[in-house]
């Protein structure tokens, strides 16, 4: 049966602004006019009909306009402040409290991955929260997620940089959107079923594109890597944290290749990485007797955690509770601004809002 009275989700009567004020605007008046009397009851109850369907075929007309809108939307919440205060507990002053999908609609990600400094650091947040956070991210933030997750594929894509991290991070998600879907009912999964499976079909078609990815050779008449002399190649290699790419540089060239299974440069980096009563419990020796660094480097990689580094982090002010980027800054009231900050780590973020 029908519902033919006022559906309370109507957006309200229609007002228009007059000399007077503003005033309710009536559907009738214009219909009727001085004739109103010469109108027979079946008349104006037809005409009532006629209004009230109009009025619920323009409700849903906005409606379809909305949802289409939200669903294809592609840009992201901008906030004019780029920094966000962490609450966990409600106060006298302040109620309720600070969410991971609300921090990362109002820290502004989508600018942070064309920083170079902060693309490693940003991709690393992301692939936390597809390992373990995804379930908790409202809808709004779950859009920001696949928005800025699309454009560093675009970026990638583009300029060739970094492929072997956004593999990664696409790998875990396309792991964790699959078992979702298989155990839906089971998990909260916020959203419709059918939009997550869009999503997994968007993660494949990009994991074919970058797998697919070629990057062409790069030619230049200037001077190139090659061409300096070994101890300054030599001395690039030991700037390097990351194992994957001493191992991907050194299979440009035979001379690069050498200086990468350099025992010194691995050791260092053992150093660098894991604790001296770490690696004393996982001596590796050659046949020679001498100590295998390059293979104690992975062993010790499946029992510790390697430490990361990155070029810019989020900022927390300890004073005012206050999750910052370092160029955009925060309104902070202590004496000494610098001394009450400590850098975010991506899984320091995570934890910040588990409560």
């Amino acid at each position: 049966m029908p519902f033919l009275g006022q559906d309370w989700r109507s957006p309200g009567w229609s007002w228009i602004k007059t000399e007077d004020g503003w005033k309710r605007f009536e559907y009738l008046n214009h219909k009727l006019g001085d004739n109103i009397n010469e109108l027979t009851l079946e008349e104006l109850d037809n005409d009532k009909e006629n209004i009230y369907v109009g009025d619920v075929c323009e409700v849903a007309a906005k409606k379809r306009k909305k949802d289409f809108f939200n669903n294809n939307t592609k840009s992201q919440f901008f906030f004019q402040e780029r920094w966000i205060y962490v609450q966990k507990e409600s106060t006298r002053e302040r109620h309720g409290y600070c969410t991971l999908g609300e921090a990362f609609n109002r820290l502004d990600f989508s600018s942070a991955i064309q920083d170079v400094r902060r693309f490693n650091y940003v991709i690393k947040l992301l692939q936390l929260i597809a390992k373990s956070q995804l379930t908790s991210l409202s809808g709004a933030a779950q859009k920001n997620y696949f928005n800025v997750l699309e454009k560093i594929v675009r970026k990638v894509l583009d300029d060739h940089h970094n492929p072997r991290l956004i593999k990664a991070l696409l790998n875990d998600l396309s792991s964790t959107l699959c078992i979702l879907i298989r155990e839906v009912g089971k998990c909260v999964l916020i959203g419709n079923i059918n939009i997550w499976v869009c999503r997994l079909e968007t993660i494949l078609n990009w994991q074919q594109q970058l797998n697919n990815l070629q990057i062409p050779k790069q030619v230049s008449n200037g001077m190139t890597l090659s061409d300096l002399p070994l101890h300054m190649q030599n001395n690039i290699l030991f700037k390097f944290s990351d194992a994957c790419d001493i191992i991907s540089l050194g299979q440009t060239t035979p001379t690069l290749h050498m200086l990468s299974e350099d025992q010194q440069l691995w050791k260092k980096l053992c150093q660098f990485h894991f604790a001296e009563k770490q690696f004393c419990r996982h001596l590796i020796l050659s046949e020679k007797g001498h100590v295998d660094w390059k293979l104690m480097f992975f062993t010790l990689q499946k029992y510790y955690p390697v430490k990361e580094q990155y070029g810019d982090t989020l900022q927390f002010c300890r004073h005012c509770s206050i999750l910052f980027w370092n160029d955009s800054g925060h309104p902070c009231t202590a004496n000494d601004p610098d001394s009450c900050l400590t850098p975010v780590s991506p899984q320091h973020f995570i934890d910040l809002f588990k409560f």
